[in-house]
Parts: structure tokens; sequence; C-alpha cells
């Protein structure tokens, strides 16, 4: 009677690749580290230093420059191919450094950090990862269109639509340079309004978007997809992987981002004088002119900060508190080119939210600035 006997073997070529990708992997923490240093040198080279210098300067002459409205007249050019090249030239001198380093930060999310770690401190659906998101936005400053591409990314990894909500918003409604610049310019009080009305835009949108979208207790998937590159938990990161997953993850948001944007701000450029036709005191404030100011700041597309000098010029041009004020809220947080950007990060009917509570609050405020006796 013979005996088989069958050796378990295991092939000498994966033994050796494990032991090399065991060899150069990474703790994860480097990834998040690697983040935020790109982050911390990002955000003081593009915003930090420069609004520093430029809070002395409001602070002196109480102006930050002229409204990116008007053209080289100080009046509306009328719709053109001029008109449209024109604005997309100055708006994007004022925005390719926060755009581009918004590519980077929204890209490097999917690549760098664990999936795991973004839905333990922002994927729920209580009030805490509300209030993450709105912390995460206050140092971050960036105007609604170079935000979105982070947007994209938390939304990406499985961020609560709730608190991505909220720090897109805040970005913009919350930004203490802009804050600061509007003291100066326009008066405390008005910085007062902006803050009262700010708050309760980015903390009570993002509770209702959290909430509204909830079925059975959890908060809906953005696709079937997977979530990002780095959703299964690894014990260690494959550096080299990871930057091809950057790599990766930039080429496809730029291509996918950056087209659409360009023709929505051209054509917005060429219309600026139908969004914004009267700009002088025949503003008052009437619920039409606030509800009109109210739309016209929603759709139309600013770098941040960009609402103070507008705001300021029409005050000058003797343009009533209701409207300035509806202006001064709907203008920063959303415009159509941001709502294109982010609209394959929400659900149809979180971007119909979005855009009624912007424009709830802008009537809001300018309700409210009449009330006051702006």
């Amino acid at each position: 009677m013979g005996l088989t006997f069958r050796l378990r073997s295991t092939p000498r070529q994966s033994v050796v690749t494990h032991s090399a990708s065991t060899r150069h992997a990474l703790h994860p923490a480097w990834g998040i580290a690697v983040f935020l240093l790109i982050a911390l040198i990002g955000l003081f080279a593009v915003k930090w230093s420069p609004y520093y210098d430029r809070a002395f300067v409001a602070a002196q002459t109480h102006s930050i420059g002229q409204s990116i409205l008007a053209g080289p007249g100080g009046e509306l050019p009328p719709p053109s191919i001029q008109a449209a090249l024109g604005y997309a030239m100055s708006y994007g001198l004022a925005i390719w450094k926060a755009l581009l380093l918004g590519l980077l930060l929204g890209s490097a999310i999917q690549a760098l950090l664990p999936a795991d770690w973004i839905r333990r401190w922002l994927g729920g659906s209580g009030t805490g990862s509300i209030l993450a998101g709105t912390l995460l936005s206050i140092p971050s400053m960036m105007c609604t269109c170079c935000s979105a591409p982070v947007v994209n990314g938390l939304r990406d990894c499985r961020a609560a639509p709730g608190s991505t909500a909220a720090y897109w918003l805040g970005n913009t409604m919350l930004n203490p340079a802009t804050l600061v610049f509007m003291g100066f310019v326009l008066g405390w009080h008005w910085v007062g309004l902006r803050l009262v009305v700010g708050l309760v835009m980015v903390v009570g949108l993002g509770w209702l978007l959290n909430h509204t979208g909830r079925t059975d207790g959890t908060l809906p998937a953005m696709s079937d997809e997977p979530p990002c590159s780095s959703a299964t938990v690894r014990p260690a990161l494959d550096p080299v992987r990871a930057l091809r997953r950057w790599a990766r993850a930039f080429t496809g948001m730029a291509l996918r981002l950056l087209p659409e944007y360009l023709v929505l701000v051209l054509l917005l450029g060429a219309a600026r004088a139908w969004l914004f036709p009267v700009m002088d005191g025949g503003m008052d404030n009437s619920a039409l002119w606030i509800a009109a100011a109210a739309v016209a700041g929603l759709l139309f597309v600013i770098p941040t900060a960009g609402e103070v000098p507008i705001v300021q010029g029409l005050l000058s041009l003797g343009v009533a508190a209701g409207p300035a004020a509806a202006l001064l809220v709907t203008l920063p947080p959303v415009s159509l080119p941001s709502l294109f950007m982010v609209a394959r990060s929400f659900r149809s009917r979180e971007l119909a939210i979005l855009v009624a509570g912007v424009l709830a609050m802008g009537l809001l405020a300018g309700i409210l600035a009449i009330g006051l006796g702006f």
C-alpha cells in the first residue's frame, strides 16, 4: 500500500512581492501628516499671509479694492465676448492659486487620508459631525468654487452631506478674514448681521441635509461605486501607490471640473449687466428688489471677500440696505459654477435644499437689515 504525500507550496515570487511591499509601506499616519503639511503650507501662502497684510490695508483705507463687477470705467459692460473675457481674466487672476490648492487637497483626501478616519469625524448624522465640518471651514477660507474639489473629495470618502455642506458654506460665510475686512469697510453692524445669518445657514442647512437624507436611520451613499481609493482600512500606506492614486485623482478632478467651470465663468462674466441691471438708488427696500438681489447673488461667482467691495459700491450709489444685505449673504456661499462642480457629490434634492436655504437666508438678511435700520 503506497503512501502519497502532497506538499503545500507558496510561490517564491509571491513571498518576495509581499516582503517588498511590506518593507516599503508606511504607517497610515504618514498620509495624514503629508496632507496636513500640504494644507498648512498652502493655506499660509495662499490665504493666511496675504489676508493678514490685507487686513491692515482695510483698516487704514476702509477699502479692499474696486468691485469686480464693474469694468475699467466703473460701469457694468454690456454683454459681449470682451466682457466675458475681461471678467474671466480678473476673476482667474484672483482665484487660480486657491483653485489649484483646492484641487490638490481634494485629490489628496482620496489618496492619503484613511476613509474610516473621515467617516469617524465627518460621517455621522448628528450635530457633532456638522460642528466638525463647520470648525474645519474657518481656517480654510476658500471661495465657493475653490473649496468645491475638497467637498467632492470628502463626499467620495463618505463624509455625510450635512457636515460636508457645513464645511462648504462655512468657508465663505464664516471666513474670519472676510469678516474683518467687512468690519473696517462696511461697519461692524454688518459683520454682526452676516455672522448671525451665516451661522444659521451653515449649521441649519447642515442639520437639514442630514435629516432629510435619512430613510432607515442611516445616511445614503453618494453612489454605488467604491467611496474612495483608501476606503479599505489598511495596516500600512504604500507611498508609491498613494502617489499614483493622488496623480490620477488630481488629473480626473481637473479634467472633469475645469472645462465646465471656465465656460460658466465666461457666461456669467458676459451676462453680469443682465444679472445686475440697476446699480443705483433705484434699488429700494421693496420685496421685489430684495428677492432679485438674492437670486442674482446666488447665481453669480466672485472671489473670496469679493462681496465686500461690491456692497460698498452699491451703498455708495444709494442702493437700499435690504438688497445690499441680500447680496452680502447670497453672493459668497454658492454660485452657478460651484453648484455644477459639486453636482455629482449631492443628490438633486440636497442641492435643491441648499439653493432654497441660501435664498431664504438672503431674504432674511434683507428683512433684518431693514428692521434694524441699517
